[in-house]
């Protein structure tokens, strides 16, 4: 018998998910599955309540384990159910809602879920065609396997801290856990094959996603370098910041190579830290078209930057005198001016300039989503950067309040009637025992 489903329209509508992620990359995956109409139930304990249920609070609101807007955008159009999984009758449910899902998600160590019971051999047990997809740092294979990793650390082993940084600097790393959103990214990758595959042999399986293989991903163009041309990405002059080459070092030592200049970010009118622009010419035809946008000054007309290799030569100088020019007008303005011409030009932009100043998202509805929380009011959400014409994303929900979702879970999807949810409530299935449920409001 089909059990009842909190239908939405979207392309994963009829989907259902049982969540057991927590803090980014888990929770990321789940947010791009629920936005597209999966319905996501998360399986929550207020005592050991996720991370960023207590990151982030609003500052107009009192703290509580619903006031964070953190988890409040990463848990959109989610369900919250809170049980006792330390408890028998706690364990027994979850294992009946896994048997009418089609998906459990979880981002922990890879001994966790095995150790409760949780893992996919328990699972594949009592749902063959379960789609179970683990997100450890290290993955779930390898002598690494039960290694704990947080952003940084997947950052640093795959290769990125090293390549990241000011020349001549130590490695600086990206300054926030980009590894977790990757591999949220690459986690609703893996489901929506999962389910293909399902749908074409009836079956389900294990996906065992490693963050630091994620990670790993993104050095493509350095690790090509070093396995075909046999060059090292060393730390002299490497990176070069948003150059192709950087000054003083061999011409073909950096693994981006000696292909655009200039390639920079300037600084640009109004003396705060975000008014700079970003500036590319690829081609002489793309510099002959810069220096036109600039007016045909003298300087430009020198023919050592004729070609790529004197701008290359030179840049430092070449550098110098183009950000004379774009300090003395907006970000924007050079954005457009550039572009007119055909040159790819782009603000540095802030969050403030992302979500209020730039019309290109707002068309898109990048950060024009919003929700009306029961504690925290009418927020902003992020939308989903792809767009499926006849299945669009939608944000139907706010984050759920914990336990918000218990009657719908336990009493409509599993049929728990109410006597025997009271006996349950008695033994701390559903809530600690001394919390009070209004304290957390």
């Amino acid at each position: 018998m089909e059990l009842g489903r909190i239908l939405k329209e979207g392309a994963l509508s009829g989907v259902r998910v049982v969540d057991f992620t927590w803090v980014r990359a888990g929770p990321q995956t789940t947010r791009i599955l629920s936005m597209f109409g999966a319905e996501v139930i998360r399986i929550e304990w207020p005592d050991s309540a996720d991370t960023i249920r207590l990151n982030a609070p609003a500052l107009d609101v009192p703290a509580s384990l619903n006031s964070s807007v953190d988890f409040n955008n990463f848990a959109c159009n989610k369900l919250s159910a809170t049980v006792n999984v330390r408890s028998s009758e706690g364990m027994d449910l979850v294992k009946e809602l896994i048997s009418v899902s089609d998906v459990v998600v979880e981002n922990f160590s890879s001994r966790i879920l095995e150790k409760w019971g949780l893992g996919y051999d328990q699972l594949r047990a009592i749902n063959p065609t379960v789609v179970y997809v683990s997100m450890a740092g290290f993955g779930h294979k390898g002598r690494h396997r039960d290694y704990d990793t947080w952003g940084p650390a997947v950052q640093a082993v795959s290769g990125l801290t090293f390549m990241s940084g000011a020349p001549d600097k130590p490695p600086a790393g990206w300054g926030y856990s980009y590894m977790d959103h990757t591999g949220g990214y690459y986690g609703a990758m893996a489901i929506l094959a999962a389910l293909r595959y399902r749908h074409e042999s009836g079956r389900g399986q294990h996906v065992d996603l490693a963050q630091v293989d994620v990670g790993c991903t993104l050095t493509g163009a350095a690790f090509l370098d070093y396995t075909v041309n046999g060059r090292k990405t060393d730390r002299r002059g490497m990176p070069p910041g948003n150059r192709t080459y950087w000054p003083g070092t061999s011409l073909t030592s950096g693994y981006r190579g000696p292909h655009a200049a200039p390639h920079n970010s300037y600084k640009c009118k109004g003396g705060n830290p975000h008014a700079w622009c970003v500036i590319v010419c690829y081609t002489d035809e793309d510099w002959q078209a810069f220096t036109k946008a600039m007016g045909d000054p003298e300087w430009a007309r020198d023919p050592k930057y004729s070609t790529l290799a004197g701008r290359l030569e030179h840049q430092e100088e070449m550098d110098l005198k183009i950000e004379a020019w774009t300090k003395e007008r907006d970000k924007y303005e050079v954005m457009a001016k550039l572009q007119d011409t055909g040159v790819a030009s782009a603000p540095v932009q802030s969050m403030v300039d992302r979500v209020e100043n730039d019309p290109q998202l707002n068309y898109r509805g990048t950060f024009s989503a919003t929700a009306s929380h029961p504690v925290l009011g009418e927020r902003i959400f992020e939308g989903m950067p792809m767009q499926l014409r006849n299945a669009p994303w939608e944000l139907w929900r706010h984050g759920p309040t914990i336990g918000e979702d218990n009657d719908y879970v336990f009493d409509e999807l599993l049929g728990i009637h109410v006597a025997e949810r009271d006996a349950l409530e008695t033994d701390n299935v559903f809530w600690p025992k001394g919390m009070q449920k209004k304290a957390t409001s």
